[in-house]
C-alpha cells in the first residue's frame, strides 16, 4: 500500500493498523520535511523582497494589503479542475471505432457497437457498420451527422456517501454517484468498479477507459482497504478461517491483511485485491457475521484524505501519472 501522491520509496511504511485508523500514509518525518521546505522557501522569498527576520520590510507598506489566502480554500471548486494533456498518439496507428466513440464521451464501447450496426456513424463520408472497423486519429468521424471530437481526460475521486448507487443509469431513479459529480465537468465520466449502495468511501470516476481497465481487471490485482463494523465480535476461529481463505464463486479468497484497529473484535481493517461483487460482505457471511458498516479507505493507492463524505476532488497530474504507470498497488 502506498500514499496517493507523496509516497517516498525510501521511507519507512507505517503499520496497517495506523493506516486504517488515519486513512493516509503521511508520516511525521514527511511532515517535518515539508515544514522545512516551506521555511526555506519563506527565507528565500524574504531575501528577495527585503523582508527582515522579524517580519518587517524595508519597503514601504501598501495602504491596502490583500488578505492571505486561506489554506485549502476552494479545494473542491470547479476552478481547481485539472486539465490533462492527451498522451502522445501515433497518427499512423489505427484505433477501433467503438473505442474512439467511447473516448469521445458519446457512449460506452458496447453502446457504440449498437450505433455502428445501426449505421449512424460515418468515417470520411462513408457509413461504417463493421464492428471491427478501425479508424485513424486524423479521420473525420460523424455521429448522427455531427462531428466527433476526442475529450479531455478527467479523473475524479469521490468519497461516496450511503444510499447512493454506483451506476450510470438507474431505472428506479435512485440517487447515483453521477448526480454528485454532474456539475464537475462537461465530460461524460463513469465509475471505476462498483460499491454497494450502503458502502461508503473511495470511488474513482473517469472517462479514461484504458486506465479503468488497468484498475479493475483481475490480472492487475489492485488492492483495496476497507474498514468494516460487524454485528458481533469476530471469534478467533472465524478470524483463522478468513486468513486461510473462503471459497466464493469457486475461487478461494483470503485477505492480504486483517487487523483490529480499535482493539476490539467488532471493527475490522481488511486489505484485499479481489474484485468480486460484494466480496467483503460475503466473506464475513461465510463465517457467520454480518457487516453493519463498510467504508473503503483506499483504492489503488488513492485515499479519501481531506475529502469529506459526499464530496469529491480532481486527481493531481502526479497521481494520474502514477496510476498510468502502475506505480500504485
Amino acid at each position: 500500500m502506498k500514499n496517493t501522491s507523496d509516497h517516498n520509496p525510501g521511507q519507512e511504511r507505517p503499520s496497517f493498523r495506523t493506516y486504517v485508523q488515519r486513512g493516509d500514509y503521511l508520516s511525521q518525518n514527511r511532515r517535518n520535511e515539508d515544514t522545512r521546505r516551506r521555511d526555506d522557501q519563506r527565507t528565500s522569498t524574504s531575501r528577495r523582497t527585503g523582508n527582515k527576520k522579524d517580519g518587517t520590510s524595508d519597503k514601504p507598506q501598501s495602504s491596502q494589503s490583500s488578505p492571505r489566502p486561506q489554506r485549502n480554500a476552494g479545494v473542491y471548486s470547479q476552478r481547481k479542475q485539472q486539465q490533462y494533456k492527451q498522451r502522445f498518439e501515433d497518427p499512423t496507428k489505427p484505433i477501433r471505432l467503438n473505442k474512439y466513440l467511447a473516448n469521445a464521451g458519446i457512449c460506452s464501447r458496447r453502446e457504440a457497437d449498437d450505433y455502428i450496426q445501426a449505421g449512424v456513424v460515418s468515417v470520411n463520408g462513408v457509413i461504417v457498420d463493421n464492428l471491427g472497423a478501425k479508424v485513424m486519429p486524423t479521420d473525420r468521424i460523424l455521429f448522427h451527422d455531427q462531428p466527433v471530437h476526442r475529450e479531455q481526460k478527467v479523473y475524479i475521486l469521490l468519497n461516496k456517501p450511503k444510499n447512493t448507487v454506483t451506476t450510470t443509469d438507474d431505472p428506479q431513479e435512485r440517487h447515483t454517484v453521477l448526480d454528485i459529480v454532474r456539475s464537475a465537468c462537461p465530460e461524460r465520466v463513469y465509475p471505476v468498479g462498483r460499491l454497494d449502495r450502503n458502502t461508503t468511501g473511495v470511488l474513482l470516476l473517469t472517462n479514461d477507459g484504458d486506465l479503468a481497465v488497468k484498475l479493475t481487471h483481475p490480472k492487475y490485482g489492485k488492492k483495496k482497504v476497507y474498514a468494516a463494523t460487524l454485528d458481533k465480535e469476530l471469534t478467533e476461529e472465524a478470524e483463522q478461517t478468513l486468513r486461510q481463505g473462503v471459497v466464493l464463486d469457486g475461487e478461494k479468497i483470503a485477505p492480504d491483511a486483517l487487523e483490529f484497529p480499535k482493539d476490539d473484535r467488532l471493527h475490522i481493517g481488511l486489505e484485499i485485491h479481489s474484485g468480486q461483487n460484494r466480496v467483503v460482505r460475503r466473506m464475513f457471511e461465510q463465517v457467520g457475521c454480518r457487516v453493519l458498516q463498510l467504508d473503503r479507505v483506499s483504492f489503488a493507492g488513492l485515499t479519501k484524505k481531506n475529502v469529506p463524505r459526499g464530496k469529491f476532488r480532481f486527481l493531481t497530474p502526479k497521481e494520474v501519472a502514477m496510476l498510468q504507470m502502475g506505480a500504485f498497488e
